[in-house]
């Protein structure tokens, strides 16, 4: 049997089973943009299928989205890369890769400087 009585007992139990959590006010800058830029990542290359097999025959590829997704990540890129540091290279490498892909999946590639996010990064070819 304890001393404690029966609801700190509890507390203890609950403090030890829930995962850490951090107050947002706590995280770098330059954390919460990198997270929020694979985030968009992820959705960009959901919607573009390249989570499937076959990206051609995906039931949720939708290039309307996917251009919307990546053309959010080239802007808060361009608008960030100055805070990112070392971190800037692979999320435009990541960028760019989706920018390709993009231009590979439409049945009407957009003119070079025209696709999603070109007006922000230039012409991905």
């Amino acid at each position: 049997m304890t001393d404690q009585p029966a609801s700190a007992a509890a507390t203890e139990t609950a403090a030890h089973t829930e995962p850490d959590v951090r107050e947002l006010a706590d995280i770098p800058a330059v954390e919460v943009i990198s997270r929020a830029a694979v985030m968009l990542m992820s959705s960009a290359a959901e919607k573009l299928g390249l989570a499937d097999d076959d990206p051609d025959a995906s039931p949720r590829r939708d290039l309307d989205e996917a251009r919307r997704v990546i053309t959010a990540l080239a802007g808060l890129v361009t608008a960030s890369v100055e805070y990112l540091g070392p971190h800037a290279g692979p999320i435009r490498d990541g960028l760019q890769s989706l920018q390709r892909a993009f231009r590979e999946s439409s049945a009407h590639p957009d003119a070079p400087g025209t696709g999603p996010g070109e007006k922000y990064t230039g012409p991905v070819h």
